[in-house]
């Protein structure tokens, strides 16, 4: 609990320089980092928010001027989103944000220990999917 509310801290403390929080800057660098189409039920699952919040979370994003949503052709439902050229501008910043972070976590912490760490977090996620 300690560590995540650090990380939200430090995440808004980035993307506060900029016209948007760290919510938006996460889901950002997810879009961003993306080869395929994303929609919001991929926000949703990558994560873990409720349609309702994700919904909001892209309404900002959309007021923002960083995305915008386009319907697919076979389904008017299913809306693609798509980043805009300002998000684009912000592209490398947000991906040295996230870099610099991870770094900072990761210093002194072996590639066996990560391994460990991680595979633990995917069981625990498991556990209470």
């Amino acid at each position: 609990m300690k560590l995540s509310n650090k990380l939200r801290r430090k995440i808004d403390a980035f993307s506060s320089k900029e016209n948007f929080s760290g919510s938006q800057g996460r889901v950002l660098h997810f879009i961003l980092a993306q080869n395929n189409d994303v929609f919001q039920k991929d926000i949703e699952e990558e994560y873990s928010l409720r349609p309702p919040t994700a919904t909001e979370l892209l309404k900002k994003m959309e007021q923002n001027g960083l995305i915008h949503r386009e319907a697919m052709a076979n389904d008017a439902r299913m809306k693609r989103i798509i980043v805009s050229d300002k998000a684009l501008q912000y592209k490398d910043m947000v991906i040295e944000d996230i870099t610099s972070l991870e770094d900072e976590l990761t210093k002194g912490i072996s590639k066996s220990d990560l391994d460990i760490f991680f595979k633990v977090i995917e069981k625990m996620l498991r556990n209470i999917s």
